[in-house]
């Protein structure tokens, strides 16, 4: 059988799997699918469109007032008490706990009181062995008055001595002085009696005014007392109740500018918590001192309308509002035509020292410069380049461009 000759059995150099061809070709074929895939990722991004939030421009109420003054303080309320204990004692019982809502008299805690109870059951037992006595020394009383009558029939008829008449007439008198000892004893132990019950009555810890805990200060077992004792083990005070209907406004209002401030006054509020919520108040009263340290001069300022969201210690800024109107005060002073719309400060973009606002039609943007007026707690006034009703932005991307489609979400 011939033998075959192998050396004529060649592969071609370019069909090899693994020549330098095949190399470049897989290669190529990769990365052409991760750009295909990023050109992709790419375009289904651009294709969402992003979410902005609008607010729609308000119209310029010409009876709005003009701000005279701006400041900044604190939500505080006028009754807030942390409830103590009038004696030290060990806490038995706490029956609140915080953010609870309590009533005038409501009990929140009780100490211990078993030796309160212990003198109060003393001061009793007391009174009622006075008042035995008493029963005791009316009947000897009610012997010796008889015996008296007998010793004077018999000294009469000369059958007794002055002498049995004398110790007859004392014991009569001894009787009724130890009577009136009792007697004095009883309103004593009666006094004794109040101050136990009293003592007592301390044990127990009730709120001072309707309002809500908005502190839990001790825990059962612990040590009260209304001094501070006992190197820091020994607590001071129970819980802090806040009546949320006293709630106001402090602030403390520079001295130069003191004059602008009046009892009465209107003053828009807006909590930092909800800047877009202007709150109607006014000026309850004006501290008739001032802070040497800072020029100060502490305000006080009463809500028009109380709300749940109002909250103790919040931050707040004020706008202090004068009485006149701005626009009935344009035309007096015949200053600036009245503003176009109000807008929210959100919405106003600065660039180059030229100011804008993105609008938004049939939804796509659109950048609109604008000629702003007066601020005003959270809005700005517009006097050109905005109508009534048009929606502008107020929060979104920032990278916001003229043209783009948007998605739009209102403002509450």
């Amino acid at each position: 059988m011939p033998v075959g000759d192998l050396s004529s059995l060649k592969i071609d150099e370019a069909h090899r799997s693994g020549g330098s061809g095949g190399k470049l070709w897989r290669i190529f074929a990769a990365s052409l699918g991760v750009l295909v895939l990023i050109t992709g990722g790419v375009f289904a991004l651009r294709s969402r469109e992003p979410v902005v939030e609008v607010a729609a421009a308000r119209a310029a109420n010409s009876q709005e007032a003009e701000t005279l003054l701006n400041a900044s303080g604190y939500v505080t309320p006028r009754r807030r008490a942390t409830v103590a204990a009038k004696i030290t004692g060990r806490v038995t019982s706490v029956l609140f706990d915080e953010g609870m809502r309590v009533a005038e008299g409501q009990l929140l805690a009780t100490l211990d009181d078993s030796d309160a109870k212990r003198a109060l059951d003393s001061a009793i037992a007391d009174r009622k062995a006075s008042q035995a006595a008493i029963a005791d020394y009316e009947v000897q009383l009610k012997y010796a008055e008889i015996s008296l009558r007998r010793t004077q029939e018999l000294h009469a008829a000369q059958v007794q001595s002055q002498d049995a008449l004398d110790i007859a007439g004392t014991n009569v008198d001894s009787l009724k002085a130890k009577i009136a000892l009792a007697k004095d004893q009883v309103d004593a132990s009666a006094t004794r009696i109040e101050q136990a019950q009293q003592n007592v009555d301390n044990c127990v810890i009730r709120a001072p005014f309707s309002g809500i805990i908005v502190s839990k200060d001790a825990q059962v077992g612990e040590m009260v007392s209304p001094l501070s004792a006992g190197g820091g083990f020994t607590r001071t005070g129970i819980a802090t109740i806040v009546d949320m209907n006293s709630n106001e406004i402090e602030v403390d209002v520079n001295e130069a500018y003191i004059a602008r401030v009046q009892s009465g006054q209107k003053v828009t509020a807006t909590l930092d918590a909800y800047p877009d919520w202007q709150i109607p108040s006014h000026v309850r009263t004006i501290i008739p001192t001032a802070d040497r340290q800072k020029a100060t001069v502490k305000v006080r300022i009463s809500f028009d309308r109380l709300d749940p969201r109002i909250l103790p210690d919040m931050g707040v800024k004020v706008a202090f509002l004068s009485a006149e109107p701005l626009g009935k005060k344009a035309r007096n002073k015949d200053q600036a035509p009245a503003a176009k719309a109000i807008i929210p400060k959100s919405a106003v973009h600065g660039e180059g020292g030229a100011a804008y606002v993105f609008a938004v039609r049939d939804g796509k943007l659109e950048r609109r410069a604008v000629s702003l007026g007066r601020g005003m707690a959270g809005d700005v006034e517009v006097m050109a380049g905005v109508n009534v009703g048009d929606q502008l932005v107020v929060s979104g991307p920032e990278n916001l461009q003229d043209g783009w489609k948007v998605e739009i979400r209102t403002r509450e």
